[in-house]
Order: C-alpha cells, then structure tokens, then sequence
C-alpha cells in the first residue's frame, strides 16, 4: 500500500480502493464462513465489510496495517450477522423419507461446505507466530462444525487468535475489549472445540495416493447403485453419518446400515450420479438422483467424505439444489 493509492481512495477513487482491498477479499469471505458456517452470509458479511471500509476509510489512522483493519470491520459484521437470528431459518429442510432412529440427536447448525475453488489465491501462512492451526486445515469440515458450537465472541477470539495469529492484544482492539477478556474467552472456545473436534484426523486435501482415489471411486460407484453392503465396506468401524441442519446423526455400520437401508429402499429405484467436486479441503460430489418422466437426473445437494487411515470416517450430507450452482454444477443432467 502506498500513500499515494491511500490518498487516491480517500479521495473517493474507485478503481484505488479496489486496488487496495481486492488482495483481502477471498481471505477475508473465508474468515467469515469461518465464524458464520454459510458461504452465503460470509459473502453478505463480506460486502458489508467491504462498504463500510469504503465509507470509513477516512478513519483509517495506521497503526495497524490494512489487512489487521479489514479483519476487525469483517470479524465485527460476522458477529452483528450471529446476533440477528431472524438472518437464519427457524425450520430445518425435512428428510423426503422418515428416517430409523439417530445414535444421537444432535444441535442444528446451519452449516453449508465450502467449494475448494474459492480457495485459490488464499494464502496458507499465518500473519502471527500464535497460529495453531493451517490456514486450510481450519477450514475442514470438523473444524468449522466445531466452531458453529461455540458462543460467537469465543468463536470469533478462536479464529482471530489460533488461525490467523493475531496477539492478544490486537485482537483486544479488534473487539474493543480487554486482553484479560480476550485470554478468558480463548480458554473457554478451545476447551470446547477440544471437546467437539477429534484430534488431528488425516483429512485429506488432496487425494494423497492412489489407494485414496479409488476408495472415493469405489465410493460413488457403490452409493450411485445403493449396494449398502459396499458403502459399509469403505468406511471406518467408528464413522458418521450426518445431514447439518438436520439433528440426526448415525454413527457405525448398524446404525449408518439402517438409515442408508431406509435412503436405498425409498430413493433408488434408479441408478443415482455423482459428480466429483472438492468442498472444505475434502473429497465432495454433486448428488442426483433420477427423473424418469423427463429423462434427467436432479440435483439434490452435496455429499463431503472425511477420509481417515485410508477409510471413510464420515460423510456429510448437505440437502438442496442451489447449492450446486456454487460449485460450478449444473441442478440437471441427461440421464
């Protein structure tokens, strides 16, 4: 940044305000999907951010860089958009089958994955030396779920602190509070997220080797024709199932057994497509399903596998059309 593209944009350029957020924008949507788990509100919260920058870039005095900046008007818009419960839905999308008995009911969260496309150009590295965790490997599915748990300011001082590296007290001016404020809460998002997040699995960014990419291969082949008994073959003796919002969860080959078993029998009866994609750091497909009347197949949502050790250790279910359109997937195919 220079002082003369900073004067440029103060002045009201366009073109240098561009010039000096576009570096922060795709960072900075996927710091808010972070802390609000949907990739619609992150690009809301990110736009807002983006404005009120624009209108208050007079009071940008410098003594902390632009980048620490954006992050503390992105970080508190996140946090207006979590105290604005009317921003979500009040109703989770109802199974279109009555599903068999959870292992457990668990917390709706509205949650959404995250295409890996939009992870292009984000940086990797952490600003701080206080970073805990990777840049990507917060982004991952158990992660992110872990961070929906936790109360917003806990969840926003996680994230500011132990994926970005922001100091203690940098992220006590970001909030306008104190560090003493700041450490407490941290204390209490990481207990939380310690006790909702397993411990570093092998998720995998990218398939790793060529027995992983045909245990996806294998995968789709066997959901696509609902064989149950080559889906259980691929996953892990612990592995979930689960479908954020909705509450229910299955975990095992019995229980996961029985709600594929229901999903086959009152779905399949015709062969369903998947189509590769990547969400969160992770192996995803596009999910449809047929339309025999007019000779397609449509989409439904999203599935995101978690590999662990070779195995499948869960896969994610994220129900609706639209969000197809954010990975560059068509909601019909030819059948």
């Amino acid at each position: 940044m220079t002082e003369s593209s900073l004067a440029q944009a103060r002045a009201g350029d366009e073109q240098a305000f561009a010039a000096l957020t576009d570096p922060f924008r795709r960072e900075l949507q996927v710091h808010c999907y972070r802390i609000l788990g949907s990739l619609q509100d992150a690009e809301d919260a990110l736009q807002d951010t983006l404005l009120a920058a624009w209108r208050g870039l007079e009071g940008f005095e410098e003594r902390a860089s632009l980048r620490a900046w954006l992050y503390r008007i992105a970080t508190n818009r996140c946090l207006n958009v979590l105290r604005d419960s009317s921003r979500r839905p009040q109703e989770t999308r109802p199974l279109p089958f009555t599903p068999p008995e959870p292992t457990r009911y668990g917390e709706p969260l509205w949650l959404e994955p995250y295409p890996d496309a939009l992870l292009e150009g984000v940086p990797d590295g952490a600003p701080g030396p206080d970073a805990r965790y990777e840049a990507r490997e917060s982004l991952g599915l158990a992660f992110v779920t872990g961070l929906q748990r936790l109360p917003p300011r806990q969840r926003a001082v996680l994230v500011l602190r132990d994926v970005l590296g922001y100091r203690a007290a940098e992220v006590a001016a970001m909030l306008d509070t104190g560090e003493a404020s700041v450490n407490s809460a941290l204390q209490r998002a990481r207990a939380t997220l310690e006790a909702h997040v397993p411990p570093r699995r092998e998720l995998t960014r990218l398939p790793s080797s060529a027995h992983q990419r045909e245990l996806v291969e294998r995968f789709a082949d066997a959901f696509e024709a609902g064989d149950l008994d080559r889906v259980l073959a691929l996953l892990s003796d612990e592995a979930w199932v689960t479908m954020p919002p909705e509450p229910f969860e299955y975990q095992g080959h019995d229980a996961i057994a029985a709600f594929l078993g229901h999903a086959f029998a009152a779905r399949w009866t015709e062969r369903h497509r998947l189509v590769p994609t990547r969400a969160n750091g992770q192996p995803a497909f596009g999910h449809y399903i047929p339309d025999p009347q007019a000779g397609i197949v449509r989409g439904v949502g999203v599935l995101v596998l978690t590999l662990e050790y070779e195995q499948i250790a869960q896969i994610t279910r994220f129900g609706g059309a639209a969000l197809l359109a954010r990975f560059g997937l068509p909601r019909t195919l030819p059948a």
